[in-house]
């Protein structure tokens, strides 16, 4: 167990929570105005001297929501994976998507702010879905000389396509989340061994509209 933070730590960890709480509660009354450091430290009840030892500049303050994105994302990651490689595969993009549309307008805000910072790239699903495929190798669902990191690749080009459709309004929650689930069954059906590919490709039958 490690040892608790010393006390100035913990302060300064709860101001830091309490700035971007403050962000975050910006974004939903007025998601198109400008979040600033002055506004931020306004609503937090902080100097805005405090948001900048604390979080940093405005490109700073997206890495540090995309941050907390991505500590949630990892806490509900971080669990046993399911027994069955297809279902956990399919475990790992419901949960990284759902976290998506579960705050929409945090979510799209960031998938702005991250134009500036760059920093969705750093983290994210990819090492679960890879150990997803890798044990869908091993168990011969997939073909033996399958790259499960070229299959996981696959899946994070689609969904990123329909996370920014999704973002955009192009297409709604349930379509965003039916084509991530579609994107990983394509994968599977492409790399199945020959034991499992008629099972695989069966999958594939979705409503037309997924498509459209």
């Amino acid at each position: 167990m490690e040892p608790p933070l010393p006390l100035r730590e913990r302060h300064k960890a709860r101001r830091r929570e309490a700035i971007l709480a403050a962000a975050r509660e910006l974004l939903h009354e007025r998601p198109a105005a400008e979040l600033t450091v002055e506004r931020i430290a306004a609503r937090a009840e902080v100097a805005p001297a405090t948001v900048y030892n604390l979080v940093g500049s405005r490109t700073a303050l997206w890495a540090a929501l995309s941050d907390a994105f991505m500590d949630e994302m990892e806490r509900r990651l971080d669990r046993p994976p399911h027994a069955d490689p297809v279902a956990q595969a399919h475990r790992v993009v419901t949960l990284t998507c759902g976290l998506f549309t579960e705050d929409p307008v945090v979510s799209r805000a960031l998938l702005r702010g991250w134009e500036e910072s760059g920093h969705v790239l750093r983290r994210g699903p990819a090492d679960d879905l890879i150990a997803a495929f890798e044990a869908a190798r091993e168990e011969g669902v997939l073909a033996a000389g399958v790259d499960p990191r070229v299959l996981a690749s696959h899946v994070r080009t689609a969904c990123v396509g329909a996370l920014h459709q999704w973002a955009a309004g192009q297409i709604s929650e349930d379509k965003f989340m039916a084509r991530a689930r579609l994107a990983v069954d394509v994968a599977l059906a492409a790399a199945a061994s020959d034991e499992c590919r008629a099972a695989l490709v069966a999958r594939l039958a979705r409503p037309a509209e997924v498509a459209a």
